[in-house]
């Protein structure tokens, strides 16, 4: 498959004004508007009111959707004093404010702020370079996100100097070298799955004296942290030791901080805000990583035999600095700020003969590389469109509810967290699930691992059964399957409802051969599917884990597939 430039797509994508406004459109019609019956689709438009703030909004569809998850078309307008006015993304920020103070009874000061870095970072992103033309195919997909998660209401907001982000941002292409760090022994903390898995921190370093250990830094979080005192301490005694940049270059993922030379990934911390998360390695993280690792070694070997074209990614060591702090134990800012997670690499579980691409990129509702799925095909028939999708199918869903039915695996299978490994006539081949951060365990599967665990790092790696087979849901058919689903159907838009059949088949076919269980067979006759409220958890200020969701009318019960009215 031949390298992929994102180069091509740049004259047909959207401005920032019209993605920060749409998104923001998208979220108060998933999360606020559409449960309270406050829209409705008339003549080719949505009309969307505002109920508290009275206000009624208006946009063009370029194309409906079962899900809700329709497509807009140029500016949102406002009805004034009879007519219709243009809202610009501002107003529309205000007023999504303005009507979420009144539904809550707070105030969120941080919120136009964020919408504002949002656009101020896909402005950024549109204008900067992007990928090298000699990037591989993989590397330009996951560089290639220029607007972010379509159902957040900030998926681009951002914090740290602007001159760092034009350094180490994705999107403007970033590849550099690590920044290394001579640590003694005695001050370096660490654990692996196997004695070899922390061979990627080890590499030969010119400069590493006998009795230290190499530690590798994201040259962003060293800037970052080189001023702790803890640290200009440790430099000065010559307890760490400063070797600058060097090694082979890294390049950036979509994640910012996970990095990527083409053999391992590395995930870092970044104490940089991105989207609603400061980006750092929680104590618990490093050692959760790790202890995943090795507690899943069984199921997925267990889905590797049963699902060959399907894989996952292990986490198997970590590396952090424990210089004491005031108390005798490890400073918790450096330990943290330090840590790094081992990632297994692409060559570990690649199968031969395919192409990588982040479903992320395959998926986006504009082609911002080669990698979105309007180009990777170019223009199949519906039957072509159809085949590719069934065969994407076959090889996402049965290893995800598996992993839940028969493990008690709660996989995090969004758009970010999955690759799409095609074979050379673009055809899917194998994907590969990653991040481990938001696998959890359900407890009643797993009750001597996480016995085992120190309690700081067993409660976040669990979920409950209801919970987790919301999040499998919402990640697995919301955020992946429907918004893949979407970009296919922008090729074919009266194929929709038979790309939805291909889902429920799909289900079916687990169900038939492997069981069908309670919550499964609930979700063939078509309960409301969950999804995450990320404008409602954003303005909570509440953490991923605990965000709430919304429930959406689901396109997989069978009369709706055969056209029935719902």
């Amino acid at each position: 498959m031949p390298s992929l430039t994102p180069t091509s797509a740049r004259t047909v994508l959207p401005t920032a004004d019209e993605v920060v406004a749409h998104t923001l459109l998208n979220c108060l019609l998933r999360e606020v508007s559409g449960p309270e019956r406050q829209s409705v689709v008339a003549d080719g438009t949505l009309l969307l009111r505002l109920p508290r703030r009275g206000v009624l909004l208006r946009v063009a569809l370029r194309r409906t959707s079962l899900l809700g998850a329709h497509r807009f078309a140029g500016p949102v307008h406002e009805q004034r004093d009879g007519d219709w006015a243009e809202v610009d993304w501002q107003r529309l920020a205000a007023y999504t404010h303005d009507e979420l103070s009144l539904r809550t009874g707070v105030r969120n000061d941080e919120f136009l702020e964020q919408v504002a870095s949002s656009h101020e970072s896909v402005t950024s992103a549109l204008a900067a370079p992007g990928a090298s033309a000699t990037a591989d195919a993989y590397l330009v997909s996951e560089q290639s996100l220029l607007f972010g998660h379509r159902f957040h209401p900030t998926p681009k907001a951002r914090t740290g100097d602007p001159r760092a982000w034009s350094a180490y941002a994705p999107e403007a292409g970033a590849v550099f070298p690590l920044r290394h760090l001579a640590v003694r022994d005695e001050l370096i903390a660490e654990e692996a799955a196997e004695p070899t898995a922390v061979a990627p921190l080890d590499r030969p370093c010119a400069g590493l004296p006998e009795g230290y250990r190499l530690l590798p830094a994201h040259p962003w979080q060293y800037e970052t942290l080189r001023d702790h005192p803890a640290l200009r301490a440790a430099l000065a005694r010559g307890d760490v030791l400063d070797l600058g940049p060097g090694g082979r270059p890294f390049a950036a993922t979509a994640s910012v901080r996970t990095l990527y030379d083409g053999e391992t990934f590395l995930k870092f911390s970044l104490n940089v805000r991105i989207t609603n998360c400061l980006r750092k390695n929680s104590s618990y993280e490093l050692s959760g990583a790790v202890a995943l690792t090795r507690a899943l070694a069984p199921a997925l070997a267990d889905l590797a035999h049963r699902f060959p074209g399907s894989a996952v990614l292990r986490e198997p060591a970590y590396r952090t600095l424990a210089l004491p702090g005031p108390d005798g134990t490890p400073d918790q800012a450096l330990f943290e700020g330090f840590g790094v997670i081992v990632r297994e690499g692409l060559p570990a579980r690649l199968a031969p003969g395919t192409t990588p691409l982040l479903a992320a990129a395959v998926a986006d509702e504009y082609p911002s590389s080669d990698a979105q799925i309007s180009r990777l095909l170019g223009t199949p028939d519906a039957r072509a469109a159809l085949d590719w999708w069934s065969a994407y199918l076959d090889l996402l869903i049965p290893p995800v509810l598996a992993a839940y039915f028969d493990h008690g695996l709660v996989l995090e299978p969004h758009l970010q967290n999955v690759l799409v490994c095609v074979n050379r006539d673009g055809m899917p081949a194998q994907v590969l699930f990653r991040d481990l951060e938001g696998t959890k365990l359900l407890p009643e599967h797993h009750v001597t691992t996480l016995a085992a665990l120190p309690p700081e790092v067993a409660g976040p790696m669990t979920y409950d059964a209801r919970r987790g087979w919301d999040r499998v849901v919402y990640c697995l058919l919301v955020n992946h399957v429907a918004e893949l689903l979407a970009a296919l159907a922008d090729l074919h838009p009266g194929a929709e409802a038979a790309l939805w059949g291909r889902v429920r088949a799909t289900l079916q076919r687990y169900a038939d051969r492997h069981g069908c269980p309670p919550r499964l067979a609930a979700l063939l006759a078509g309960v409301p599917l969950p999804a995450k409220a990320n404008l409602l958890t954003r303005w909570e200020r509440k953490a991923d884990r605990e965000a709430g969701y919304v429930r959406l009318p689901s396109p997989l019960a069978e009369d709706i597939l055969t056209g029935s009215t719902r």
